[in-house]
């Protein structure tokens, strides 16, 4: 009688591990495959002279399957892309600049197309080192603020650290005009 109560006992406990695998496996199928995210690409030394501002292209990538809303989402519910910098001392910010946003319709929502990017896009910053700033080497760092969807759902809203390195050098040379010399023709 033991050995048939212990037969039972294992296949009681054998059915309840296949159940709670079947089960697992069936909520393992609304997890995606993998986390969306956003990425920037590496960004070369950006040389910039003093007293001028310089334009820096930064460029992201939204991995496939997913998008981000753009700058300017068609709802006021949306979360906006953006871009904060936080520059050193005497570096100034200029103007961002967002790309165009893409009109994307979902089927659960036919009527209303979203603004938003997918795989490649660049923004574009404005650094003006002021004629004050001591020429060399300085790190520009900042955080891109965005939230990631899929047809499906959205994401959590996530923060996308950025940084690259502006050299700054003396102002560019301007005309060139030797003082000592009368601009008058001489016969």
């Amino acid at each position: 009688m033991a050995a048939i109560w212990q037969k039972s006992r294992v296949v009681v406990l054998a059915a309840v591990v296949a159940l709670a695998a079947t089960a697992l496996g069936q909520e393992l199928e609304h997890v995606p495959v993998k986390p969306p995210s956003v990425s920037i690409a590496p960004v070369a030394l950006v040389t910039a002279p003093r007293a001028a501002e310089t334009k820096v292209h930064l460029n992201f990538r939204v991995a496939s399957g997913f998008h981000i809303n753009s700058n300017l989402p068609k709802s006021e519910y949306l979360i906006p892309t953006s871009l904060k910098m936080d520059l050193p001392t005497d570096i100034v910010l200029g103007k961002i600049q967002y790309p165009p946003g893409q009109d994307l319709t979902l089927p659960f929502s036919p009527d209303e197309p979203l603004s938003v990017y997918s795989g490649d896009f660049t923004v574009t910053v404005g650094v003006h080192p002021l004629h004050s700033v001591v020429p060399g080497k300085y790190v520009m760092h900042g955080v891109l603020h965005y939230q990631a969807c899929d047809n499906a759902q959205c994401f959590p809203p996530k923060e996308l650290p950025v940084s690259f390195e502006v050299k700054v050098v003396k102002e560019p040379p301007g005309p060139t005009h030797n003082p000592a010399q009368s601009p008058h023709v001489h016969s």
